[in-house]
Formats: C-alpha cells, sequence, structure tokens
C-alpha cells in the first residue's frame, strides 16, 4: 500500500491465548486474493500469555499487507480489543476476525466488491462451522440489498461481518464495554438499523467459525445473570430505536428466543429454588416492558407457552413444559372451527386449575400446516368475511351516499 493510499478494509484481530488456532487464522488473510495493497490488519493481543503476542509481530515482519500489532493488558473480554483496533483502522470497511476463527477464500474481496456494488453499509458472508454449529437461517440465498425487517440477518448478530467504518464512525457505534456476553449482538443490531442497506453473500463460504477442542472461545460465556444483562441491553437497544408496531415485535423476537428462552428451559429444571426465584426477577421487567402479543404470535406455540408462564409469573407450571419439549413429545392437535384452527395440547392446555388462555396453544399458520385436516384458504377466507362484515357496519362516506361534501 502505497503512502497516503487508503486501504479497503481493515481486518480487526483481539486475540488472547490464541495459540496454535492463530496460525491458520493469519495464514487465512495471507491467502486473500484481495491485492494486499487494499488491505490491512489491525490486531490487539490482549494480554496472552501463550506466544500469541510474538506470533502476531513476527507476521507482521513478513506479511504483504500493513501489519499494526498492538500490546496491551488483559481486559477480561472481546469489546475492549476490538474498539481499540477500530480506533486504529484505516480501511473504507473494517472485518472484525476472531483469532479462534479463518477467512474463506477469496472472502475479503467478495464482500468488498457486494458492498461497492450496492452501495450497503454491512455485508453479511457465508458462515460455516467446523466443530461449531453456525447460524444457518439467513443463507438461503444472495441478496444483494435488504435490512434487517425483510430478512433473517436478526439471527446472526455476531461482529464477524464487513462493516462500512464511516457509519460506524458516524454514529459513534462502539462495542460496550460494560457487558461480557452478547457486546457483539448490540453493535451489529445497531449498524443494521442505522445501514443504508445491508448485503447477503450466501453463495460462498466467507467465515469458518472454529470450536476449540479446550471449548475456551473470545467470547466470555459467563453465568446467567450476564445473560439477562445481554437481553436487557439488545431490548432496550430496539425499543429505542423502533416505534412499538410489528417492526419492534419482529426485531424482539430474536432477545426473546435466542437470549432469554434458554434460561427457562432444560435448565431450569436443574435450578434449585433460589435460582429460579432470581431469575424470575431478573425476567420479569423485561417481559413487563416488551412481551407484547405481536411478538408472542411469531412464536412456535411452546416457546410462546414457557414465555407466557414466565410472563404471568406461573413458572409452577414451567417443568412440565420443559420436561414434556425436553423429551421430544409430539402435542395432540385439536382442530376447530372446520379445521381453521390448530391448538397443540401442550401441558396443561385448557386445564381449569392452570387457566392459561387457549391463544397461547393457537399454532400460527407456519406451524399448523404440519397438522393433517388444517384448511389453511378456509382460515382465510373466514379472516376476509370478518373483515367484510366489519366494514359494512362501518359509517360509510363518500359522494355515493348522500351524505359527501354535495350534501354538505
Amino acid at each position: 500500500m502505497t503512502v497516503g493510499t487508503q486501504p479497503d478494509v481493515s481486518v480487526i484481530i483481539g486475540a488472547y491465548e490464541a495459540m496454535p488456532y492463530l496460525v491458520e487464522c493469519l495464514a487465512s488473510v495471507e491467502a486473500q486474493t484481495i491485492d494486499p495493497g487494499r488491505v490491512e490488519v489491525v490486531a490487539v493481543d490482549d494480554g496472552s500469555t501463550d506466544g500469541t503476542g510474538e506470533y502476531l509481530e513476527e507476521f507482521a515482519a513478513r506479511a504483504p499487507m500493513p501489519v499494526t500489532v498492538i500490546r496491551q493488558e488483559n481486559s477480561g473480554g472481546p469489546s475492549g480489543p476490538r474498539n481499540v483496533g477500530l480506533g486504529k483502522a484505516a480501511g473504507r470497511y473494517v472485518f472484525f476476525l476472531d483469532a479462534d476463527d479463518r477467512l474463506g477464500p477469496e472472502a475479503l474481496e467478495r464482500m468488498v466488491a457486494m458492498a461497492d456494488r450496492n452501495g450497503t453499509d454491512v455485508v453479511l458472508g457465508r458462515v460455516e462451522g467446523v466443530n461449531r454449529v453456525p447460524p444457518k437461517s439467513m443463507w438461503d440465498r444472495t441478496l444483494e440489498r435488504t435490512d434487517v425487517f425483510s430478512s433473517n440477518i436478526k439471527f446472526t448478530l455476531s461482529a464477524q461481518k464487513l462493516f462500512r467504518r464511516a457509519l460506524l464512525d458516524r454514529h459513534g457505534i462502539r462495542f460496550d464495554e460494560s457487558l461480557w456476553t452478547g457486546e457483539d449482538a448490540l453493535f451489529t443490531m445497531e449498524a443494521y438499523l442505522r445501514a443504508d442497506g445491508v448485503s447477503v453473500l450466501a453463495d460462498h463460504t466467507c467465515y469458518y467459525l472454529v470450536g476449540r477442542e479446550d471449548g475456551n472461545h473470545v467470547t466470555k460465556k459467563g453465568g446467567y445473570t450476564l445473560r439477562f444483562d445481554s437481553a436487557r441491553a439488545l431490548m432496550r437497544l430496539v425499543a429505542d430505536m423502533v416505534p412499538a408496531g410489528p417492526r419492534r415485535d419482529s426485531l424482539m423476537v430474536r432477545p426473546f428466543l435466542i437470549t432469554l428462552l434458554p434460561q427457562f428451559g432444560s435448565r431450569f429444571l436443574k435450578d434449585g429454588d433460589e435460582v429460579r426465584r432470581h431469575k424470575l426477577e431478573l425476567a420479569e421487567p423485561l417481559m413487563d416492558a416488551y412481551w407484547t402479543p405481536g411478538v408472542a404470535r411469531r412464536l412456535k406455540v411452546d416457546e410462546r407457552l414457557r414465555l407466557h408462564l414466565v410472563a404471568t409469573r406461573r413458572t409452577d407450571l414451567l417443568p412440565d413444559v420443559v420436561e414434556f419439549v425436553r423429551a421430544k413429545k409430539r402435542p395432540d392437535a385439536v382442530l376447530e372451527k372446520r379445521g381453521t384452527r390448530v391448538y397443540l395440547a401442550y401441558p396443561h392446555f385448557r386445564s381449569a386449575a392452570a387457566g392459561v388462555p387457549d391463544e397461547v396453544y393457537l399454532a400460527e399458520p407456519r406451524e399448523a400446516r404440519a397438522v393433517e385436516g388444517y384448511r389453511e384458504a378456509a382460515a382465510r377466507s373466514l379472516l376476509r368475511r370478518a373483515a367484510r362484515r366489519v366494514r359494512r357496519m362501518l359509517p360509510s362516506t363518500g359522494a355515493g351516499t348522500g351524505t359527501g361534501a354535495a350534501a354538505a
């Protein structure tokens, strides 16, 4: 890269005790097909003691692209190193690469080209897992331009994406160093919401998410209270940036489903009474503030039922439901209204003692379609007839009624 020339992309690597995985990580950077003059690496060693910092410096001495190595005392999490790297980055775009993981061939070249072609601010490259399970629902097809409301990208909020640096700087988007888990979800969701378009590159693997044999990943796992901190922060961000209504509900599905619900799944059965009470205490303000019928309708029946029981403080009923789901039992389907309604009879369905409303067990069409005898077309017809009846009951307006402008 000639002096004064801005690189196209800055690859930011936060590294802590990353050996020997760092070797393949850096090899994947060196093997990129993008011209080395168009890329820079900013690597932050977060107080490693296993030779990570020394290996980064060795790489910097021989790499074909400019490499900046920053060595600092351990910060305790991934946010600090990423923010330090972002502060030093000079590229038009930045890409956050975890030191455990590696880039796919041609990844940077393809993602930069896609962002330039479409003028989009964020690019998601297809992710594959190596001893880890990657997100899957957003890779059905390549999308040149989309947004967080029109696609499944809300289900991949990790930081390993291409971001236009001007977007991050303009809005001061940085990783929240007070969070010990979920900091990348907050960062990425804000970028999605502020972006002028997002691209999804689904037909080429750009990133390999690597599971370490020792189980220690860059992201700090932490206890259950940290998960509630993460959910609270993400819900607050969405509520601050998106007005109440269907669009907000569609985004709230993510923290409820991915972060909150697992706290009331199988692990809840193993929790002692004190932990169960504490979890309910932590969940209560979140359920009161953000749990809406619009969010509930977007979930499967078993997910909705568990969260309903949390929202209504009926966790005494929760173990029965969790056990049923964990055993992979199939609930009986109860068809009513000539097959246009399907209720899935999970535990406590129509129990007078439990008092859970029927609507909690009502399957939405995407889940009801698997039930033999369900009549989706008839259900839609029923809704249309109901809508017509409502319209007929409304006062008429217009010139043809004798009550319009001419008669006034």
